[in-house]
């Protein structure tokens, strides 16, 4: 899928939602424990309240490889019932040797056929290139995140003044094209998304955080939204557990609504 295919879909949806697919047997709607397969019952659900919305999904691959390999399963049923429109993102945040990487990259792009995949770069380029040798494939490194953390690494300066994140930036957007590499940026830091701009402008940005963290959609759409969007706004929780009785496909669809609602707003003041 090319940026401009993504544009178009942002375009026809008037949204630039992204719907991160994260279920927990513990926390789903307890009539679908019945279900033969719970958690591909609840994710084909979701799906279908928020298709309208929603121009792409992100499994976070640990909420399946943490069931087994029956949550591979239920994982590649979630990817086969999503429609070819739509961009996948496998949220692995793989990073290692290259030719580790490569098997990861044959993995997720050859046998589950997503669209994308989150790496983590601090393993440097020979990590990170073997994703980028798939024609079509994106690689989304992790640049700027909003976990308590990041403040660990992320925002050390050098003796320059330069945090770190900005070097990552610096130096990896070299290493692919804004036609198959994207950049993680927490959408609670605000305007310190106007610095990631400057580094990448023409770059899409993947950016949780907007919801349940608490991140401002407007901040990250005035620092961040570019002349074809450049953003892929991701929410999890405040969508898929909206509600956790029989209605919560209705509530999750309502959720994506009141997002999308707001997005467009946003794309008309700044990207129209």
């Amino acid at each position: 899928m090319t940026s401009g295919e993504i544009y178009a879909e942002i375009q026809k949806k008037q949204s630039f939602l992204c719907v991160g697919l994260d279920p927990a047997l513990e926390k789903i709607p307890n009539h679908l424990l019945k279900e033969q397969d719970p958690i591909f019952a609840f994710n084909k659900a979701i799906i279908d309240a928020t298709i309208d919305q929603a121009v792409a999904y992100k499994p976070n691959l640990a909420f399946y490889e943490a069931l087994g390999p029956g949550g591979w399963e239920t994982l590649q049923k979630t990817l086969d019932y999503l429609p070819a429109e739509v961009f996948t993102i496998a949220d692995a945040k793989r990073g290692d040797i290259g030719n580790t990487s490569t098997l990861y990259a044959r993995a997720f792009f050859e046998k589950m056929n997503f669209d994308a995949i989150t790496v983590a770069p601090y393993m440097g380029e020979d990590s990170v290139s073997p994703f980028l040798k798939f024609e079509g494939k994106w690689v989304i490194l992790l640049a700027l995140t909003s976990n308590r953390g990041s403040h660990d690494f992320q925002l050390i300066e050098d003796k320059e003044g330069t945090p770190l994140f900005a070097s990552v930036l610096e130096k990896s957007k070299s290493w692919g094209t804004p036609q198959n590499t994207m950049y993680v940026v927490g959408a609670t830091r605000g305007p310190a998304i106007q610095s990631v701009r400057e580094i990448i402008p023409e770059h899409f940005l993947l950016v949780p955080g907007v919801g349940a963290q608490g991140g401002s959609l407007e901040e990250v759409a005035r620092y961040g939204m570019n002349a074809s969007c450049g953003l892929l706004v991701n929410s999890s929780r405040g969508i898929i557990y909206a509600s956790s009785g029989r209605d919560f496909a209705e509530a999750a669809k309502k959720e994506a609504q009141s997002l999308q609602t707001s997005m467009e707003k946003l794309l008309n003041q700044y990207c129209g």
